[in-house]
């Protein structure tokens, strides 16, 4: 097993925290958020670590990882910075946001999942963006299972909670069928923006897909996603509020009502 941590993001709502280093070498509670994932992974013996980096690419000087570039990091998004690490695609990899962490119980989780696709959700997500937003329904996005938790919608603007069964968190594996279904989708679609619109999201260009975009339309064409339930035990650093709010309540010792920092 390997992991591949999308870590090109400039994370402009983090200033002034990124002025100088890219959104992934922020520091929480003593270390970067990349650090919190390669020890992570470590811990549970996943030593084929890569990054693929975009922002400040010469501040990431971790040992003992593989490296990938995103040379167009700033007119791209997440599905482009993960096919730059395409030659990692294959047997079973996870692929995780790198500006999140995650308690070990997690990545466990979603180890021990068989299926060929899975994705982290949060199902206690709303205390969790009750505490970050005023209105949570403004930055959660839809995300709908059926009867066998498999995915049927996911990434769409919201108007209400009964279109939100969970939230996604940015941490999913690919193994097996599910590793070919991925990139030969990729290639398809990619092939088929040149001719015509966005199939994945015809109000973008191709190039600016979210990596919902793609989770949704592999479920349209066929495609089976399991969720992975969780109760929060992760964390999103997304902006300088975000920042202020973890380090508030870690020196307060209220984080642990969302997550610990020693798990």
């Amino acid at each position: 097993m390997k992991a591949i941590i999308l870590a090109a993001g400039e994370g402009k709502r983090l200033r002034p925290l990124t002025n100088n280093k890219p959104k992934c070498m922020v520091e929480l509670f003593g270390k970067s958020l990349l650090q919190w994932q390669i020890d992570t992974f470590k811990h549970f013996g996943i030593s084929d670590i890569s990054i693929v980096t975009g922002y400040h690419n010469k501040m990431i000087k971790l040992p003992n990882i593989s490296y990938f570039h995103n040379e167009k990091y700033a007119s791209t998004n997440m599905i482009e910075t993960l096919f730059c690490a395409k030659s990692k695609l294959d047997d079973s990899v996870i692929v995780s946001y790198g500006d999140i962490i995650f308690e070990k119980e997690i990545l466990s989780k979603l180890i021990k999942s068989n299926q060929s696709i899975s994705v982290i959700i949060d199902k206690d997500w709303k205390n969790y963006w009750n505490m970050r937003f005023q209105n949570p329904l403004d930055d959660a996005e839809s995300l709908l299972l059926d009867d066998n938790g498999f995915l049927t919608d996911i990434g769409q603007s919201v108007t209400s909670y009964e279109q939100i069964q969970g939230q996604y968190i940015g941490l999913m594996k690919f193994q097996n069928d599910g590793v070919t279904f991925l990139k030969d989708f990729y290639n398809k679609c990619k092939n088929e923006s040149i001719l015509s619109v966005n199939p994945l999201n015809p109000n973008l260009d191709f190039e600016k897909s979210y990596m919902t975009d793609l989770l949704r339309s592999m479920v349209i064409n066929g495609s089976k996603i399991k969720s992975i339930p969780i109760h929060n035990g992760w964390l999103e650093l997304d902006t300088f509020d975000d920042f202020k709010l973890y380090e508030k309540k870690f020196h307060e010792n209220t984080l642990d009502d969302i997550f610990s920092v020693s798990s």
